[in-house]
């Protein structure tokens, strides 16, 4: 019984240590941003798209869900500071975004054929779930809650044209990154 219970303490913190590590990564990627009115481009979706390709749905969006509470809690981590107020940013839904993304992204890639168009497909999906959540709740907080309607036309400009063709490319070195160091990580056993 012993024996088992070590094991299963070694597996926890193991996977403790990983959705700490990604959480860390993800908050790094927020502070490496081009700045682009209304959503500045980071390098977040690159590291919460690298949690869900090479730690799988659950612990991928386990450090996106850590992440953002540390960040709610009042920790400056998020791109424009930090604090419970920061559910009222209108880019406040790519957060949300990110955590459903990275399951997704893990779902297909882990359940799938490890192969470059999976994984493409894997990262390609989150994307779209990510520019969904936060095209979304951008365009109803800036309409309902800051009383600053935003045009479709200059939402789908800001918020999409002038920042997906950077993911486009994030997604393409999460795949490089995931189709090499996926297969060690499962030898490993990590």
């Amino acid at each position: 019984m012993e024996r088992s219970d070590t094991i299963n303490k070694n597996i926890n913190i193991k996977d403790m240590t990983l959705v700490s590590m990604f959480s860390a990564l993800i908050m790094v990627g927020a502070f490496i941003k081009i700045p682009i009115p209304l959503c500045p481009f980071t390098l977040q979706f690159l590291f919460t798209t690298l949690a869900g390709t090479l730690l799988g749905k659950n612990r991928g969006a386990m450090a996106v869900i850590i992440y953002i509470l540390l960040g709610l809690m009042g920790i400056p981590v998020f791109s424009n500071g930090g604090g419970i107020s920061y559910i009222f940013q209108p880019t406040f839904g790519y957060l949300i975004g990110f955590i459903f993304g990275t399951y997704i992204t893990g779902l297909i890639i882990h359940n799938g054929k490890f192969n470059n168009i999976n994984i493409l497909i894997g990262c390609f999906a989150g994307l779209i779930i990510v520019y969904f959540c936060g095209m979304l709740y951008c365009y109803f907080m800036r309409k309902l809650w800051l009383d600053d309607p935003i045009s479709i036309t200059s939402l789908f400009l800001y918020c999409f044209v002038l920042a997906v063709p950077g993911d486009v490319v994030l997604c393409i070195v999460s795949t490089i990154i995931t189709k090499r160091i996926l297969p060690i990580i499962k030898e490993k056993g990590i």
